[in-house]
């Protein structure tokens, strides 16, 4: 559900002046391209419903649209016999987000949507981002980096980040594996639940707060999207709460102070141009009660249905749905 106010302008970066300069972003009708989607992740479902929607925006935008699962043994060879003028990524998680069809896509001589493939695999390593964050003062909860096989103590971990923890896979994305620890006795099951899914595990501090996203667009240009704020029926923003329907809200521009929201942009804006990202990033962030910023984390493939956080954001920001992928390709054929 999305609830929507007056958008907020920051000084700098007004957000619908700012997108004003995406009109001149013009993609040629019947350029071709590749929505390549689906996969064999854990977000497949979800990467089938984006691609789904990807298609159906640039085909109504006069595009020449293929489809192609990445699951498909000869994946490949379709991406190659549709001789695309580019490919659309609409991969989440292994394989997909990760810089490995980027780097797939770089040797094949093909322009795709999104960042490049050290931003991509810096992105979407949990634990990697973070070392990234911290060298370059960002404020970001404290973690503790677990390795399986590897042996931890609860209690130095518990002693350094607090009891209320969070443990996550430093590899998944859409909340999968994320477990909530309210006591350090719970600790041990949400470590052992995140390594189910990677060999590489994150546990952070747990910070409360208001949750908020910030979607970024462009290439050397960026521009930073209205502030959503996020509030979910369970605890946090899990799986359930990102795609069931009526399980979130999306209120935009959030609720907080206008200084905070224009801190909050700036640093999606930072956090993008850090870790080299191209075309179309989403950073989360927890807002603190006394006016701290802590960044979770950042997305450079964010889920792109019409309903989705980024396009949510765009739209407040006056960019349709259909626009906004038409623009995504056409950044991605700047180069």
């Amino acid at each position: 559900m999305l609830m929507q106010s007056d958008s907020v302008a920051c000084s700098g970066h007004s957000v619908k002046g700012s997108l004003v300069a995406f009109e001149n972003v013009i993609v040629p009708a019947g350029t071709k391209v590749v929505v390549l989607m689906g996969g064999d992740s854990a977000e497949r479902e979800v990467s089938l419903n984006t691609g789904a929607q990807v298609a159906e925006a640039l085909s109504s935008q006069g595009l020449e649209v293929t489809t192609v699962d990445a699951s498909e043994s000869d994946f490949i060879a379709s991406i190659q016999g549709a001789s695309p003028d580019a490919v659309f990524v609409c991969l989440h998680g292994r394989d997909g987000e990760d810089g490995t069809v980027q780097g797939l896509l770089e040797l094949l001589d093909i322009p795709y949507v999104g960042s490049g493939v050290l931003a991509s695999a810096l992105a979407m390593d949990k634990v990697m981002s973070k070392h990234f964050f911290a060298h370059s003062d960002i404020s970001t909860p404290d973690y503790v980096a677990l390795r399986r096989g590897e042996p931890y103590d609860v209690a130095e971990i518990t002693e350094r980040l607090g009891d209320k923890t969070v443990a996550k896979p430093a590899n998944e994305g859409s909340a999968i594996g994320v477990t909530i620890s309210h006591t350090s006795d719970e600790l041990p099951a949400a470590i052992e639940t995140a390594f189910v899914h990677d060999d590489l595990v994150l546990v952070e501090a747990f910070v409360a707060g208001v949750e908020v996203t910030v979607g970024v667009l462009g290439n050397d240009e960026v521009v930073a999207l209205p502030t959503i704020e996020i509030i979910a029926e369970h605890e946090f923003y899990d799986y359930e709460s990102k795609y069931v329907t009526g399980m979130s809200e999306h209120i935009i521009p959030a609720r907080i102070p206008q200084s905070l929201v224009c801190e909050c942009e700036a640093l999606a804006i930072r956090a993008h141009e850090i870790l080299g990202c191209r075309g179309m990033s989403r950073s989360d962030m927890i807002v603190t009660s006394d006016g701290e910023v802590e960044l979770l984390e950042i997305n450079t493939i964010p889920g792109m249905t019409s309903t989705s956080l980024l396009p949510d954001a765009a739209r407040a920001g006056g960019l349709e749905f259909p626009r906004l992928c038409e623009v995504l390709v056409g950044l991605a054929l700047e180069g």
